[in-house]
Parts: C-alpha cells; sequence; structure tokens
C-alpha cells in the first residue's frame, strides 16, 4: 500500500517554526512497518535538533522515541505485528550487524552506521522527500519503522506513559542498572535533575542506593528531586563548593557512582570529581555536536576512576522494555513528577519551547 496521508511536524529549516503539513508516505520498504502514532515524548535532544545542533538535515521528522499500533507490514516485516501496540525507541536490534553480534545492540548499526543520513518516509506539501531523524520521526500522525525498531508492549497503562520508556527510561533505569551496576548501599550522586536524571534518582532509590545527592541549578527541578527522595541537593553554581560537599557527605572521599544527566561538558567534569578512587562515572548528557570533554588528568589516569558511556541505557529493548513498564505499573517508577504536560501537533513549538526553557520536565506529543 502506499499514498497514506497523515500530518507532520516538518523541520524544514533549522532554528524555524516547524510546518504542520499533510506528508505521503512511501510505501514500507523490506522489513519496515507503519506505525499509527499514540504518543511521543518532546525531549532536550529535540531541540538541539531544532537548533541544529546535532548534524540533522532537513527537511526532517523530528521526535526520536515513540508508541503507537502497526497498522501495516512491508515485504519481510512480521504480519503478526499488525495491531500490536509497540514502543520505538531511541535504538534498534537488527540482530545481524557486528555490535549485535557480540552483544551490545545499543551500538546497532542499523542506526549508528548510518552517518546521519536517515531514510526517507515521505514526500511533503512540495513534493521533496522526508527523512525520519533518528530513524523514528515522532511528531508525525504515522511512523514509518524498521521492524527491528518497533518492541510489542503489554500494559494497561495509557501510551502517553508508555511513550517515556523508548528514551527517559530506559536509558535512566538502564544507567543505574546495566552500566554503573548499582550495588545496595553504594552512594550515588546525579547531575541534572531534567527528564533523565529524576529517572536515575527513582532508579537508584528503588534499588538499593545508601544515599543520593543531586546536583541542579534550577530550583523547580530541585524541589521535585527532594521529593522524590534526594538525600541532599545542591544548586552547583559554586563548582569547588560543590565538589567539598559532596566529598564530605560521602565519608570524604566522594561517592561510589556519578550519574551526569545534564549535557554541559562542565557537567561531565564535575560528575568526574565527584567520584571516590575507583568510582564509576556515567555520562549521557551532549551540548552539541562535536564537542570535547576536558577531564582532570590525575583523577581519571592514576586514581582508578571509571567513565562509562551510555546509549539507551544499555537496555535490550526485547525484554528490558516489558520490564520497566512493570516497574511503571507497580509504582516502582512514579511518572507524575516528570511528566509535565500533553501537546497536540499543533503545538509543537510550544512544547519545543517550554522544553528549552525548562518549564516542562517532559511534554509529550499526544495524537
Amino acid at each position: 500500500m502506499s499514498g497514506r496521508i497523515a500530518r507532520a511536524g516538518v523541520l524544514r529549516e533549522v532554528g524555524r517554526p516547524f510546518s504542520i503539513e499533510e506528508v505521503e508516505l512511501l510505501a514500507p520498504a523490506a522489513g519496515r512497518v507503519i506505525v499509527r502514532t499514540h504518543a511521543s515524548p518532546f525531549c532536550s535532544t529535540d531541540v538541539k535538533n531544532w537548533k541544529g545542533q546535532l548534524y540533522k538535515i532537513p527537511p526532517t521528522i523530528l521526535g526520536h522515541a515513540s508508541i503507537g499500533e502497526v497498522v501495516e507490514v512491508g515485504p519481510g516485516a512480521p504480519a503478526t505485528l499488525i495491531g500490536r501496540r509497540v514502543v520505538v525507541p531511541g535504538t534498534p536490534e537488527c540482530g545481524r550487524c557486528y555490535y549485535c553480534s557480540i552483544g551490545e545492540p545499543w551500538q546497532c548499526g542499523e542506526l549508528f552506521d548510518l552517518g546521519g543520513i536517515y531514510p526517507d518516509v515521505a514526500h511533503g506539501a512540495d513534493g521533496a522527500l522526508i527523512s525520519c531523524a533518528g530513524c523514528v520521526g515522532g511528531y508525525a500522525e504515522l511512523m514509518s519503522i524498521s521492524a527491528n525498531q518497533v518492541f510489542p508492549i503489554d500494559s494497561d497503562l495509557p501510551s502517553d506513559v508508555l511513550s517515556m520508556l523508548g528514551c527517559g527510561i530506559s536509558t535512566g533505569v538502564g544507567s543505574v542498572v546495566n552500566i554503573a551496576a548499582l550495588r545496595p548501599g553504594e552512594s550515588v550522586a546525579i547531575v541534572g535533575a531534567g527528564h533523565l536524571g529524576l529517572w536515575m534518582l527513582q532508579a537508584a532509590r528503588s534499588f538499593g542506593a545508601g544515599s543520593i545527592v543531586v546536583i541542579e541549578p534550577h530550583a523547580g527541578r530541585r524541589a521535585i528531586a527532594e521529593r522524590l527522595g534526594a538525600d541532599l541537593v545542591l544548586d552547583g553554581v559554586d563548582v569547588e563548593a560543590t565538589v567539598a560537599r559532596v566529598q564530605e557527605a560521602a565519608g570524604g572521599r566522594g561517592v561510589d557512582i556519578a550519574l551526569e544527566a545534564a549535557g554541559p561538558t562542565a557537567s561531565q567534569r564535575l560528575a568526574v570529581r565527584l567520584t571516590r578512587r575507583g568510582g564509576r562515572t556515567v555520562l549521557s548528557g551532549f551540548e552539541i555536536g562535536g564537542a570535547d570533554v576536558a577531564l582532570p588528568q590525575v583523577e581519571t589516569a592514576l586514581q582508578s576512576r571509571r567513565i562509562l558511556s551510555t546509549q539507551n541505557g544499555h537496555v535490550r529493548m526485547r525484554t528490558d522494555l516489558q520490564r520497566y513498564a512493570g516497574l511503571l505499573e507497580r509504582g516502582v517508577l512514579d511518572p507524575a513528577p516528570i511528566y509535565t504536560r500533553s501537546y497536540a501537533l499543533d503545538e509543537l513549538d510550544r512544547a519545543r519551547d517550554r522544553s528549552g526553557s525548562l518549564d516542562d520536565v517532559c511534554g509529550i506529543v499526544v495524537f
């Protein structure tokens, strides 16, 4: 089938308002499916994409995580997917590439070997081909997705809540459980209390952290961190005083684990400095494409500190997403403090502005 018409928020020019227009989807190629979108979070990553800071090439549809229902499959894609509610995370799992074959599907070549040239999925009102940025394109009524990037989910929770599984929850919980490998009683510092950091906080508390320090300059987000159980909350404005205070709170040594969820390179340097000798730092943010991080040499070369990278929390989507949905269902993870408000597609510019100004922790575009 071809010619499905859908409304989409198209980035036609970097830094300009989204074009809300009807697009005509291409017929799904081999191994691809068409998903009717239910909800897509507006993440700070997409603010950077809109500003042109992460190499996305217009015309393109942003939105790098979503949830919806499969309505059509292309040749070779499983027909059993039709009618299933599926999470569409930021990372596929092709099962065939080098990284999937060695058990590291979070670096799947179906995304990372594209060199930033993403599949074309539709014709715009002007006839031009439109790509799906990050292989998702969640700010549209319909998405054309690789069948390797849709994961059925069984849950009674509403789609707007479950839409957060594909980015914030997977990265936040996975950073604590899979990458930092938190052991009960360990001390944790979280740099940044936004969409990602607040999921990290909930995961650290739920999986047995002994103490949790949160560093966040935004007063409203510090208040949320306190309500979610942070033992110490600092604004981080005075870097040296912050390092000293965290070390003091962690036995004079520094924390066992530092989780960076802020983005600026200075925040990543701070996270490394907050750890004890032999501590672990998990870096998840990015400021702008091409940025470099300056790290203290003695601490990183001689003091056995481990600096770890995360991509979608090193989550194995086919199993972990359903497990994390269970954490939401049982109340182990609480979306209420993080899910700020919902938006219609026509409000996409407002969602972007409120995300960029930090008025929203997480706004969700609902269809």
